[in-house]
């Protein structure tokens, strides 16, 4: 099957395909005319790394599982999957304690405030905004969820992880070749002007699931440059989605693949 008809019969995105074949989970060969070439096995293939997904496995451990799937027996995949399985079920668990404890904060927070009366003076410490009881600090109460400077959105994502790799593989395709440099607080993204209107539909998309990062288009000699920023807590991320390594080979638009 060519790549357009592995999509089709799996559903699963082009752009995430050439993702999951770039990180070794998806083998494909290459015909004489530079096509990729996915065997039947695929769509099974692409439906245990779906399911796997899921279950909120990273790629990494994906790769570990479908090495046993591929080779080991049912038991094996079993013995293996369980404890990653129950892993992840008690950190779930726990994180859904600590946002209950949060909520119950938060609501103790809102009837601490409906109770107080509507000063017309200035603040001051009588306002008692800051004395929730027994409930403690908001801050040291709220589970992975710290305040930004600012006013800035918080460093979260909408995006389930099958979302977020199909996301990252647009990225890589739109920024293949691109020229990047340092910026105080992200990275200038070099394009030629031609995908002005590709990355300014892309950067609005990815503002509405992450709004941490923010975007600026110039357009200047031709070519459109893209900044983009991200606070401290995201930079990690920021080189991931903008700043990988390059592929150099062509991109798949470029050539009959």
């Amino acid at each position: 099957m060519r790549i357009s008809q592995l999509a089709e019969r799996s559903g699963v995105a082009a752009s995430t395909l050439r993702y999951y074949e770039e990180r070794g989970l998806l083998p494909a060969r290459r015909s004489a005319a530079g096509y990729r070439l996915f065997g039947e096995g695929a769509v099974e293939r692409l439906a245990f790394i779906t399911t796997a997904k899921r279950l909120g496995l990273d790629l990494a451990e994906i790769a570990e599982l479908l090495e046993v799937w591929q080779n080991g027996a049912c038991a094996q995949v079993k013995a293996s999957l369980r404890p990653r399985i129950d892993e992840r079920l008690a950190r779930t668990l726990a994180r859904g304690a600590e946002l209950e404890g949060f909520a119950r904060l938060l609501r103790g927070a809102l009837a601490h405030l409906d109770a107080l009366p509507d000063r017309q003076g200035r603040c001051d410490s009588e306002c008692e905004f800051l004395d929730l009881g027994d409930g403690g600090d908001l801050v040291a109460a709220s589970p992975e969820l710290p305040p930004s400077a600012g006013g800035a959105p918080p460093v979260a994502c909408s995006l389930d992880a099958a979302d977020m790799d199909e996301r990252i593989g647009r990225w890589r395709l739109l920024l293949h070749g691109a020229r990047r440099e340092e910026i105080p607080g992200g990275l200038r993204l070099s394009l030629p002007a031609g995908r002005a209107a590709d990355a300014a539909g892309l950067a609005a998309a990815e503002q509405e699931c992450c709004g941490f990062f923010t975007f600026t288009l110039h357009l200047q000699d031709g070519r459109v440059l893209l900044d983009v920023r991200a606070p401290d807590g995201a930079r990690d991320l920021l080189t991931e989605v903008f700043g990988a390594k390059e592929d150099r080979r062509a991109p798949e638009g470029s050539r009959p693949c």
